[in-house]
C-alpha cells in the first residue's frame, strides 16, 4: 500500500459543493412539487432556484477545469477490463479480492466508473438543467412547442431527480468499498489515498501512453 495526493483542492472543492446543491436541489424540488413541508413553499422555491444557478456556473468552471488541466482524459471511456470490475463490485469484493483496477494519478477512475460520470457529465446534468430552466420559463414558451405542456415539463424533470437519487444511493455505497469503509470519502477530505501499485500501468493503457509521447 503507498498513499498517493490523488484529489487536488478544487477537485474536492466541487464535489462537495456539487454533492451539496443536488441534495438540496432534490430537497427543495419535491417540496415545490408538494410532496411535504419544510421550508415553506415560497422559501423552497427560492432556494431551489439559487442552487439551480449556483449549480449551473459551478458546473461551467468545472467543464473549464477540466479541458485546462487535461484532467477530461479521466473521462474516457474503455470497455478494457469493465467486466472485471462489474464482477469484483458484484462478488469478488465479498471474498477480499483486490480491485482490478488499482487507483493512480493517471487513472483515477476505473473502466465503470469512466462511463458512468461521463454519462452524468455530458447528459444527466444538462438534461437535468435544461429541462429545469425550460420549467422555470413555461410561460414564456410557445404553447404549440413540444415542451408547452408544464405536466410534461414536471414528469421530465423529476425523472431526472430520480436518476440523480439512484446515482447518490450508488455513490454514496461505493464510497464504502475501500480498504476501509471511511477510507474513500477521507480522500475526498484530505486529497491522498491509500491505493496498490500506483506505478503499475494497465494493459488497456498502454497504447495511450504511447500515443500522449508521440
Amino acid at each position: 500500500m503507498e498513499k498517493i495526493y490523488l484529489y487536488t483542492r478544487f477537485e474536492r472543492f466541487w464535489h462537495w459543493l456539487q454533492g451539496l446543491l443536488i441534495i438540496l436541489l432534490i430537497i427543495t424540488g419535491f417540496e415545490i412539487h408538494s410532496t411535504y413541508t419544510l421550508f415553506g413553499f415560497e422559501r423552497a422555491f427560492k432556494i431551489h432556484n439559487y442552487a439551480a444557478w449556483t449549480w449551473l456556473i459551478l458546473f461551467i468552471f468545472i467543464v473549464f477545469w477540466l479541458i485546462i488541466t487535461g484532467e477530461w482524459r479521466q473521462y474516457i471511456p474503455t470497455m478494457k477490463k469493465i467486466i472485471d470490475v462489474m464482477m469484483y463490485y458484484a462478488f469478488n469484493i465479498f471474498k477480499g479480492y483486490p480491485h482490478p483496477v488499482p487507483k493512480s494519478k493517471r487513472k483515477k477512475h476505473n473502466p465503470l466508473q469512466r462511463i458512468t460520470y461521463l454519462v452524468i457529465v455530458s447528459f444527466l446534468i444538462p438534461y437535468q438543467i435544461i429541462t429545469g430552466f425550460l420549467y422555470y420559463y413555461y410561460n414564456e414558451l410557445p404553447k404549440d412547442c413540444i415542451f408547452g405542456n408544464i405536466e410534461v415539463l414536471a414528469t421530465l424533470h423529476t425523472i431526472g431527480a430520480f436518476s440523480f437519487i439512484l446515482f447518490l444511493i450508488i455513490h454514496v455505497y461505493m464510497t464504502t468499498t475501500g480498504h476501509t469503509w471511511t477510507g474513500h470519502i477521507k480522500s475526498m477530505f484530505t486529497g491522498w489515498e491509500e491505493v496498490e501499485n500506483p506505478h503499475e500501468i494497465e494493459e488497456w493503457e498502454v497504447k495511450k501512453l504511447a500515443k500522449d509521447k508521440k
